[in-house]
């Protein structure tokens, strides 16, 4: 299948039946586990691929530099860079969450099921734009010679699709904001930290641990619209200049 061309990955309805919605959920999964598997997906041992997220990651982490300097927006910026855009082996993670997940969503309330599945598409989907990005990459550079803006803007037209980069960003504000209302809800930060012993129990330790910093950090934002809607619009320009050709797409002059 090719990595780009799942059939329902645009797919979304918040008014869908619970046995729709929970169909999604194992679409997505097994979507998510077949582009991480290597002989399924051999560019995922590409050799720029831990290249390319190292600088994506460096490159979001200069993008969050008014964030990470100021004490209200540092958590939620610092958890950004770490869990969502890391370059770091999320497998650990991505394994519990698929464990669960299936049957969670016989009891999840619908609104975290729509949620459940904006974030395991966003994960899919920047994981397939990364093999496609590091296979362009590996093309066009020598071995020898570092990533650059140039290289990352000509990889970045050259595997195109601009509708999809604009549902990636889109997904991301989707998540913030679900999690922003989440995190108004006191019974559910309480409920999280009674599932650490459980969870521990059930081997699902690097779930836990990722979902009580991401509560963690958007509880101290206080309100997370401006953050997120920050990144959205930021991400927008930078993916419109990308496409334009723009000498300084990420507006570091």
């Amino acid at each position: 299948m090719p990595a780009l061309h799942h059939p329902d990955h645009l797919g979304r309805r918040d008014d869908a039946p619970p046995d729709a919605l929970r169909a999604r959920v194992l679409r997505r999964l097994a979507w998510h586990r077949d582009l991480h598997d290597a002989q399924r997906e051999p560019r995922n041992l590409a050799p720029r691929l831990p290249d390319l997220r190292r600088w994506q990651q460096q490159r979001l982490a200069a993008g969050f530099a008014g964030f990470l300097a100021d004490a209200r927006t540092r958590p939620a910026a610092e958890f950004f860079l770490s869990d969502l855009y890391g370059d770091r082996d999320f497998s650990g993670r991505d394994r519990d969450v698929a464990r669960v997940l299936p049957k969670m969503a016989k009891l999840l309330p619908t609104r975290m099921l729509v949620t459940a599945t904006d974030g395991i598409e966003l994960a899919a989907l920047s994981h397939a734009f990364d093999l496609r990005m590091a296979a362009a990459l590996d093309r066009a550079l020598p071995s020898d010679t570092p990533i650059d803006t140039a290289a990352y803007a000509a990889a970045y037209r050259h595997v195109g699709l601009p509708h999809l980069r604009r549902h990636q960003i889109a997904l991301v504000g989707r998540i913030g904001g679900a999690l922003d209302q989440a995190v108004r809800m006191p019974a559910l930060w309480s409920l999280l930290k009674m599932c650490r012993v459980p969870a521990r129990m059930a081997g699902l330790d690097a779930l836990q641990s990722f979902l009580e910093r991401g509560f963690g950090a958007f509880r101290t934002l206080d309100g997370a619209q401006d953050f997120v809607g920050r990144i959205v619009t930021a991400e927008t320009e930078v993916s419109r200049r990308l496409f334009a050709g723009d000498a300084d797409p990420f507006g570091t002059r």
